[in-house]
């Protein structure tokens, strides 16, 4: 048995409390145990309770108190939030840690997990070194907010910047829960916060190079301030891919690495599957670090990687066949690079010479892609990479004899030519199965006024021949014999990347770019079967009060010419669920998001990023709705973002607010 608390009020220095909820196991009052944090902003007593209750109620049946905290600003908690990342937040991750060891059910003893923005304050407060935090188990960030956040891609400007800011754009106007902070207070506390809102993908893009926001919370800048051991846990359709090799080679701690083929979910709830037990993996990780018990985990080789198998291409997937396989060491001795070269239509272990090879993409080129980050909501990830293919330039590898095992991070070096001051270049790496299908293993961008510095852009000598460096992401795939490896190189990717400002076309001579190939040797033994994630326990006290529904389409007016990418969503983030009601709390509650990109081929001016959004929470003493838009569009020196936010308390109007910025390019 455990004890569920559904509010503890945690006070920081400057007397701000923080909101969380608290599950200990029964043993706790009288000997005090471990506790495990999770410290996100996405609101414990609604949007996340439900993935809460999968989790934390294991931790407390394992022994460890669980505690959940809603950061400064958001859900229950006072105070304000002004951006992600903030020092604020990661004193506050510090503070909190201090408070929960001080704690009579607690032994002094913490570890920290979360996945996506819980991933990277795990880091960003370990980094800090709090006395108490013994391990961090984080799932899907990042230790680089410049290279792998959703804001920039190889220096590229990327359109997730627009999408998440405008989710956040909606989850900053969330009011608190009256039954929680009090009727005489929430509407207060509501307008708090509204008051210091910002438009974020305004507030970001006014930082176009790897600046000192950038470097804030990133802990690439120094490594050695992590010094607790560090479990990560990620997936090949996630975004974050190359966060694991790049730990795995930083840290001077124990570090262990975990990667399926999951999507932006926690591996007992990962699609494509398999899913695995990551609460049977974290309690084995806590039970090492904060109980001192040898379970073994340590001993097992550190990394552990999913090697997806070649698969007819789809925008969807629910499960990737393929094999686990293990790694003492990374950068592993059983991963050779094999480099091959980009010659006139084809990849070849020998350079040859050519005629000159220009390509000028179509603004469209890239509609094939899916999402950088999938949610595995039906139709996210990459479909067939030939409906792109005519845009690019391609370079076909021969038929392989035998299978073929990718391990790590491709990259390409390539010689190329610009006739614009400005450009950007766009690389995949291939899957082609003997019918033609093609799907994609990995992609990498380059901003080519990023190609000798990230900190000071430098506009392209048309004409004039550049080395760029193109990372791709990492992955682990198995291509099947009988299969041939393409590379395609292209000058947009659309709706992915944000263009730039005129058509470039890009020139490449054969036998000067090569791909370096990281290739796995197969090795003997078998690895540790990992644990399948148990049934619920319990039956969650949900009602769904309105169906969801979603539409994701791609329309193109054949007057016009004119191409519209369309993901309707009738229940939020992480897809197509309705409005419902939490039973426990009497809290009903749904969110609507429309996102659209339009662009016209041969106009990259012509692009156009909108986003509406409504969420509305009911009961019978409260009503709230909040509905949110957002535009970008840009010219050749400017970009332009208008968005707003109106709240309605009951039928009355609580709260409104519009927003106009012009920024200039540089090098976007």
């Amino acid at each position: 048995m455990t004890e569920a608390i559904e509010t503890v009020w945690i006070a920081m220095p400057d007397g701000v409390r923080l909101a969380a909820r608290l599950w200990l196991p029964d043993c706790a009052r009288t000997e005090p145990v471990p506790c495990i944090l999770e410290y996100i902003p996405y609101r414990r007593r609604d949007r996340t309770r439900m993935r809460d209750e999968s989790m934390h109620p294991r931790f407390a049946e394992a022994g460890f108190a669980a505690i959940r905290v809603d950061m400064r600003g958001s859900g229950d908690s006072e105070g304000v939030m002004l951006d992600e990342y903030t020092e604020q937040e990661t004193q506050d991750g510090v503070d909190v840690i201090a408070w929960i060891a001080e704690q009579p059910w607690c032994d002094g003893k913490v570890g920290m997990f979360g996945k996506s923005w819980g991933a990277y304050n795990s880091f960003q407060v370990a980094s800090k070194r709090p006395p108490a935090l013994k391990a961090i188990a984080p799932v899907m960030g990042c230790d680089d907010r410049w290279r792998e956040d959703i804001h920039f891609y190889g220096g590229c400007l990327a359109n997730d910047n627009f999408w998440w800011g405008s989710i956040m754009q909606l989850y900053n106007a969330m009011p608190p829960d009256p039954r929680i902070v009090g009727e005489d207070r929430w509407r207060e506390m509501w307008k708090e916060r509204l008051e210091a809102m910002t438009y974020w993908p305004a507030q970001w893009l006014e930082h176009q190079t790897h600046d000192e926001m950038w470097r804030r919370g990133s802990i690439c800048e120094n490594y050695d301030d992590i010094d607790v051991p560090v479990y990560f846990f990620g997936g090949w359709a996630d975004l974050f891919r190359d966060t694991p090799f790049r730990i795995a080679e930083q840290l001077t701690g124990p570090v262990k690495v975990l990667m399926g083929p999951w999507a932006h979910l926690y591996p007992h709830e990962g699609v494509p599957g398999p899913k695995v037990d990551f609460l049977a993996e974290a309690i084995r990780f806590w039970d090492h670090y904060l109980r001192g018990i040898d379970t073994g985990l340590m001993d097992e080789p550190r990394f552990r990687f999913y090697l997806q198998d070649s698969v007819s291409p789809s925008g969807t997937h629910k499960t990737r066949p393929g094999t686990w396989v293990e790694e003492p060491a990374w950068p592993s001795p059983n991963v050779q690079v094999e480099t091959l070269f980009l010659n006139t239509g084809k990849l070849a272990k020998m350079a040859e010479n050519g005629p000159a090879m220009p390509i000028c993409s179509p603004g469209t080129f890239g509609v094939s892609g899916g999402d950088m980050c999938s949610f595995a909501i039906p139709g996210d990830m990459p479909s067939d990479c030939r409906i792109d293919a005519g845009g690019a330039l391609s370079f076909r590898g021969v038929r392989i004899a035998a299978p073929l095992d990718i391990l790590g991070q491709p990259t390409l070096q390539l010689t190329v030519k610009a006739d614009r001051p400005q450009g950007l270049v766009a690389a995949l790496l291939v899957d082609e199965a003997p019918d033609g299908a093609q799907t994609l293993i990995s992609r990498g961008f380059a901003n080519l006024t990023h190609r000798r510095s990230d900190t000071a852009p430098e506009p392209v000598v048309p004409g004039e021949e550049m080395q760029i460096t193109v990372p791709l992401h990492g992955i682990g795939y198995r291509m099947a014999a009988g299969h041939h490896l393409v590379v395609q190189i292209a000058s947009t990717y659309w709706p992915i990347l944000w263009p730039a400002p005129e058509p470039v076309t890009l020139t490449m001579t054969p036998g000067t770019s090569s791909l370096s190939l990281p290739v796995r040797r197969s090795t003997p033994g078998t690895p540790r079967a990992l644990p399948e994630p148990a049934r619920p326990r319990t039956k969650r006290a949900i009602t769904r009060t309105r169906e969801g529904s979603m539409e994701r389409s791609l329309h193109t007016d054949l007057t016009t010419g004119e191409h519209i990418s369309r993901f309707f969503l009738d229940g939020g983030v992480f897809g197509p669920v309705g409005r419902m009601r939490l039973e426990e709390t009497g809290t009903e509650m749904g969110d609507i998001s429309d996102r659209r990109y339009s662009i016209h081929p041969d106009d990259p001016l012509s692009a156009r990023a909108t986003m509406d959004q409504e969420s509305e929470f009911r009961r019978d003493d409260w009503n709230v709705r909040i509905e949110t838009k957002a535009e970008m569009t840009a010219s050749m020196v400017d970009f332009h973002l208008r968005a707003s936010v109106t709240c309605w308390d009951g039928e009355t109007e609580f709260h409104h607010v519009v927003w106009d910025h012009t920024i200039p390019r540089n090098g976007m």
